[in-house]
């Protein structure tokens, strides 16, 4: 447990020290004033959080302050940690019932797709479950060639497409030797979608079509890849996967690199998507399922 806070804390020290460590010194011994709420809202927009989720809780704050009597800023450090918590609620439980349970992985390029995808196949696959891999994405030359790297390294079984090939066919062909082989988990690598891009987006509708044909049912679930880094810029495409493919589920890419774990927050108000798992690291141990306490804990550099 203390080495799962430790990767926790560290895979968010750039966050907890950049606006969210300016957020933590703002509550320090002086008096409440205009000037604190101010600079508060100012500094949780510059985190990431998103200017809604900032005026919701400054709004609870103000109310708070008011109705508890709070006149020192120290005063407001448990209530702006309750106002965030309340923002943040347990990811539901990741369920593989179904015999394959097919996970469609989808995002733009460069999100940390391909890499989190052989990281969730390796931590199936340390539940003791058959995991095969599908690496449909066929529009880039580099990604069937990195997903297969990962297979290698990690010992799983791979169903790959060619360069400019048929996405659609790859994924049914994953499934159905998913199948044959009674495999547990599928996990289907799909080109990164600009969600200007039209006709690509429509492609991925067809691979989630012809996947469903593979197999009733599937896939049982659609999970998006977001990087940290590119904080507020993201939501935008992350609706247009939401509307396309029917996503229900984020994992949240590149916390370690990023200072922008404030976007967490922005996720859950403006996509209505748990995030089930967050990148803290490279190593493939380094995807956890999303821990709301431990991420509060990272962000506000609390021991």
């Amino acid at each position: 447990m203390t080495n799962l806070f430790t990767k926790w804390k560290e895979g968010l020290a750039k966050t907890s020290k950049s606006a969210f460590g300016q957020i933590t010194s703002l509550f320090g011994g002086s008096d409440i004033t205009d000037e604190t709420f101010e600079e508060l809202e100012a500094l949780m927009i510059q985190a990431d959080l998103g200017v809604e989720t900032s005026e919701e809780i400054l709004a609870a704050l103000w109310a708070r302050e008011e109705k508890e009597g709070m006149t020192r800023a120290n005063q407001l450090r448990s209530a702006f940690r309750e106002e965030l918590r309340k923002r943040l609620p347990p990811p539901p439980a990741v369920r593989l019932d179904a015999q394959p349970t097919v996970i469609l992985i989808v995002g733009v390029n460069g999100s940390g797709k391909t890499t989190s995808i052989a990281k969730l196949g390796k931590r199936f696959r340390d539940q003791g479950k058959k995991v095969l891999l599908g690496a449909a994405d066929t529009f880039r030359a580099a990604a069937v060639d990195q997903l297969q790297i990962w297979a290698e390294r990690l010992d799983l079984p791979i169903i790959a497409g060619q360069m400019g090939g048929d996405a659609g066919a790859v994924a049914y062909d994953a499934v159905q030797a998913a199948i044959a082989r009674k495999m547990d988990v599928v996990l289907i690598d799909t080109a990164g979608r600009l969600h200007t891009r039209f006709n690509l987006m429509e492609e991925l509708k067809k691979v989630y079509r012809v996947v469903s044909k593979a197999m009733p049912g599937a896939p049982h679930a659609v999970w998006l890849v977001m990087d940290a880094t590119t904080g507020q810029n993201a939501l935008q495409q992350a609706k247009a996967f939401r509307d396309a493919v029917q996503v229900n589920g984020v994992i949240l890419a590149k916390l370690d690199s990023s200072a922008r774990g404030g976007m967490a927050f922005a996720i859950q108000r403006e996509l209505g998507l748990p995030i089930l798992f967050a990148g803290l690291g490279e190593k493939p141990d380094d995807l956890q399922p999303f821990d709301p306490d431990a991420f509060l804990r990272g962000i506000l550099g609390e021991n």
